[in-house]
């Protein structure tokens, strides 16, 4: 199966190859059952705003306009947990302060990007953000996510892991990695 840019902004094409299963509206050979429709109703995408994530964002869109689908913009606010060592340090009030940050970052971006009849929502939690990314993704009973990976490796993998193989592993739906440099079959316009 591949995935092609169409010549319109914003379109995408699956080719499938000889060996593999029709798209649902083209005739099944005979004998074989049609294949469900291809559905996409809820997209997930997590922002840490980055230009990774927001290459995702990117991808995200033609899916949006394509299926009509709802993108759920997703940032997660790390948890920090006090160390004696830090001083007097109001913990709540600085988790405040970044949550109501990145909500206001999270409505400019939608305001910038996706202001054209995609329907989109801003959602920011505090927490680990692998498993934040998978409870929503549950609770919110997502069709896919789109998300990006940072490309890590040495130590930076060894301590702190990669999100994006977490939320593949555990997510209750299928995950389109983005990654930092590859073949692009989308726009590659900045979203900034």
């Amino acid at each position: 199966m591949k995935f092609k840019p169409t010549k319109n902004v914003g379109g995408v094409v699956v080719e499938l190859g000889a060996k593999e299963s029709q798209l649902p509206g083209e005739s099944p050979a005979k004998g074989t059952a049609p294949l469900p429709a291809f559905k996409l109703k809820k997209i997930l995408v997590p922002i840490d705003f980055s230009q990774c994530s927001q290459k995702a964002l990117q991808y995200a869109i033609p899916f949006a306009r394509q299926f009509d689908a709802t993108l759920t913009l997703f940032n997660v606010v790390p948890g920090y947990l006090p160390v004696p060592e830090m001083g007097v340090v109001d913990v709540s009030l600085m988790e405040t302060q970044m949550h109501q940050g990145a909500e206001r970052e999270l409505a400019a971006l939608k305001q910038r990007h996706l202001a054209d009849g995609i329907t989109t929502e801003c959602i920011v939690r505090i927490g680990n953000p692998y498993h934040e990314i998978v409870v929503a993704a549950k609770e919110m009973n997502m069709d896919l996510i789109i998300l990006s990976t940072h490309g890590r490796t040495g130590l930076k993998y060894v301590f702190m892991g990669s999100t994006a193989e977490h939320v593949v592993r555990y997510a209750p739906c299928p995950v389109l990695v983005v990654r930092e440099h590859e073949h692009e079959f989308v726009s590659t316009k900045p979203v900034a």
